[in-house]
């Protein structure tokens, strides 16, 4: 079983991390990969372009093109940090990666993948070097007018790979909207299971934002600090407050909620 979880726009590469955690090359990057590709396209544009491309202010937009220039094709401890310590929005609040023993980051690393717009897929402990691109960002490549043309195929197959072992492979769908198109769902070989979060307010259940990416990442956390390895397991998810609701979900979407933030 994995789990997909999007990235975070906020990066953190100024705690440090235990010389002794391990580091992986992420699958798509090289000197030839698509991560390069990706990067020799970005290259080519102006901090103007990026500025447009990705609506972003004269200052990050520079910085971004900063980090494009600076990027290489094999991260090092030097330059990159573990992905799931170097991302560092809400989703990462509630995995909180830095708390989890080597034990459990080794069980993350086989069952938790890291949708990303340029590197496809990362796992935790993958390699990240700083980068901005969204993966809805209508950047024109080879395959097509965006970013989705550009990985779609390649992720589902990626995941179909990792996949390939288990007798009754499932995806559990932790990511958002924006993130989960770029999978190519007609071509992936297994289940897939939504987890929707929502919060009471005004007299009705309803999904707000905030709550929502951060109970992703609890989720995610959950299910590796208990090795979760069916659906069915899921429904004993109990962090913050959140009950599985079985009225409100269905096979593939599993709904919890609370009342009290």
């Amino acid at each position: 079983m994995l789990f997909l979880l999007s990235p975070a726009k906020s990066l953190d590469y100024e705690t440090p991390v235990s010389d002794t955690l391990p580091a992986t090359q992420p699958h798509f990057e090289g000197p030839r990969s698509p991560a390069a590709t990706l990067i020799k396209i970005l290259r080519q544009k102006s901090p103007q372009d990026i500025a447009e491309l990705m609506h972003l202010s004269d200052k990050l937009s520079a910085l971004n093109v900063a980090r494009y220039a600076a990027w290489t094709s094999r991260g090092t401890a030097a330059n990159a940090k573990q992905a799931a310590l170097a991302f560092n929005g809400d989703v990462y609040g509630g995995l909180d990666a830095k708390t989890l023993s080597a034990e459990q980051l080794g069980w993350a690393q086989e069952h938790v993948c890291i949708l990303s717009g340029l590197y496809g897929v990362l796992r935790p402990l993958d390699r990240l070097q700083p980068y901005r691109l969204e993966m809805g960002t209508p950047l024109a490549n080879k395959q097509g007018k965006d970013l989705y043309a550009f990985w779609h195929a390649r992720i589902a197959q990626y995941l179909n790979e990792r996949l390939a072992a288990d007798r009754t492979p499932v995806v559990v769908n932790l990511a958002s909207l924006e993130y989960f198109r770029a999978v190519d769902a007609k071509a992936l070989k297994a289940r897939v299971v939504e987890c929707v979060f929502e919060e009471w307010k005004n007299g009705q259940f309803k999904v707000i934002s905030f709550f929502a990416k951060r109970a992703r990442g609890l989720m995610a956390r959950w299910a590796v600090v208990h090795k979760a390895s069916t659906p069915k397991v899921l429904e004993k998810f109990d962090l913050e407050g959140y009950v599985f609701d079985a009225q409100a979900s269905a096979p593939e979407r599993f709904v919890f909620r609370r009342k009290a933030a």
